[in-house]
């Protein structure tokens, strides 16, 4: 310990909180400003297009007409979902990412 009681690199406890404090706002800012970006995906080729929030709720389906087949309606929801499922697997990536940037790669559960 370094003397007078503090932490290594002349920090004391007070600094330590404070940046602490300021990191927690730091993330609070950025997983808000994280959960308003869009990401899109598509599948079949772009026929099925989804955009989810960051926050993971769905905005916007858009669906080619030439793919729908009234004989053939689970290929579409096949289309759909992988479309969904791909763009909150890229929100994931971008929110750990950016995330980690911010925490310098400490895993803390987002």
């Amino acid at each position: 310990m370094a003397k007078g009681g503090g932490f290594p690199g002349g920090m004391n406890m007070q600094q330590m909180m404070k940046q602490a404090q300021k990191m927690q706002q730091d993330m609070a800012r950025m997983q808000e400003e994280l959960g308003e970006r869009e990401y899109t995906a598509q599948a079949g080729g772009g026929v099925v297009k989804a955009t989810v929030y960051g926050r993971k709720e769905l905005k916007n389906i858009e669906i080619d007409p030439t793919c729908v087949d009234p004989d053939d309606v689970e290929m579409l929801q096949d289309l759909i979902t992988a479309a969904v499922n791909e763009a909150i697997r890229l929100a994931d990536e971008q929110m750990n990412e950016q995330m980690g940037q911010l925490t310098g790669g400490m895993k803390l559960g987002f």
